[in-house]
C-alpha cells in the first residue's frame, strides 16, 4: 500500500483509495461510526461540502453521494438553506404553502410512508359556522372525519375535516387520502386559504402524538373551495413541530 492510500479525514477517518469499496461508502461508513459512537450530537451540523473535499481530497459527487446515503438511511437530515444536520430519527416533512396537496401526497412526495387511523368518522348535524361556511340549508349535514395521520409509523398530526354530507355521504368512501375521494366525485378543490397559528397541544392531542402537553405544535386550518368558490373542506390541524417545516417561496411585489 503506497505512502498516498490514505487521506486524512477532518473527523479522523482515513479514507483508502486502495480499498475496492467505494469511496462514498468509505465516507459514508466513516460518518455512520461517528454518529453511533456519539462524537456528533443531535442537531450537530455537518462540516460543510467544501470543508470536507479539501480535507479528504474526494470530489464534490463523491462527497454528495456519501451523505445522501445516510440521508436515506435517516441517519442524517437536510435542511434547505441551512446545511446537514445529525437526525434526531424522526421523520422531517416540507410542506409547501404555495401548493394545495394532501398528507397523503406530501408523504409520498418525500419518500415516506403515509397511514392513518380513525379516531372518529360520522354524520352530524353542523355548527352555526359551519352552516355559514359551506352554505348550507336546514337539515343539512356534515361528515366528520378525525384522524391521526402517521408518517413511517410515527404519529404527526391530529386532522379534524368537515365535509357536507351533499358532496361525501359516508367515510367508507375515502381509503388513503380525502382529496383523492373528492377527485372521485369530482370535488377536488383547486384553491384554499390556509391559517398557520403557533400553539401548546392541548392534552388531548398530546396523548395522540405521543408528547407532552403543552408542547409547541403549528395548528392550521384550512378551507378548501372549488373553482366556483364553494366550500368543500374544512379543517383543523395540530402538527408536531419538530416533524414538520411549511415552505414558502417569497418575491418581491412588482
Amino acid at each position: 500500500m503506497s505512502e498516498n492510500a490514505h487521506r486524512t479525514g477532518i473527523l479522523g477517518f482515513r479514507v483508502n483509495t486502495d480499498e475496492p469499496t467505494p469511496l462514498y461508502m468509505q465516507l459514508a461508513t466513516a460518518l455512520r461510526r461517528t454518529i453511533n459512537q456519539g462524537q456528533m450530537t443531535e442537531g450537530e451540523a455537518l462540516p460543510a461540502e467544501r470543508k470536507i473535499m479539501e480535507a479528504t481530497g474526494l470530489s464534490r459527487v463523491t462527497v454528495r453521494k456519501g451523505i445522501d446515503m445516510l440521508v436515506k438511511e435517516g441517519l442524517l437530515r437536510q435542511k434547505r438553506g441551512s446545511g446537514t444536520f445529525v437526525s434526531d430519527g424522526l421523520p422531517k416533512i416540507e410542506q409547501p404553502l404555495s401548493l394545495l396537496s394532501s398528507f397523503t401526497e406530501d408523504m409520498l412526495s418525500q419518500n415516506h410512508a403515509p397511514s392513518a387511523r380513525w379516531l372518529s368518522k360520522a354524520l352530524a348535524f353542523p355548527t352555526p359556522e359551519e352552516v355559514m361556511l359551506f352554505g348550507l340549508t336546514p337539515g343539512d349535514k356534515v361528515l366528520r372525519l378525525d384522524r391521526l395521520r402517521i408518517g413511517d409509523g410515527i404519529p404527526l398530526a391530529v386532522e379534524y375535516a368537515t365535509v357536507p354530507a351533499s358532496i361525501l355521504a359516508s367515510a367508507e368512501l375515502i381509503t388513503h387520502s380525502l382529496y383523492e375521494a373528492l377527485d372521485k366525485v369530482q370535488a377536488r378543490p383547486v384553491r384554499a386559504t390556509q391559517r398557520l397559528k403557533a400553539r401548546a397541544l392541548p392534552a388531548k392531542e398530546a396523548t395522540l402524538l405521543d408528547t407532552a402537553p403543552g408542547e409547541p405544535a403549528v395548528y392550521m386550518e384550512r378551507a378548501s373551495r372549488l373553482k366556483n368558490g364553494q366550500v368543500v373542506e374544512f379543517t383543523r390541524s395540530y402538527f408536531r413541530s419538530d416533524t414538520f417545516e411549511f415552505v414558502a417561496e417569497l418575491s418581491i411585489s412588482p
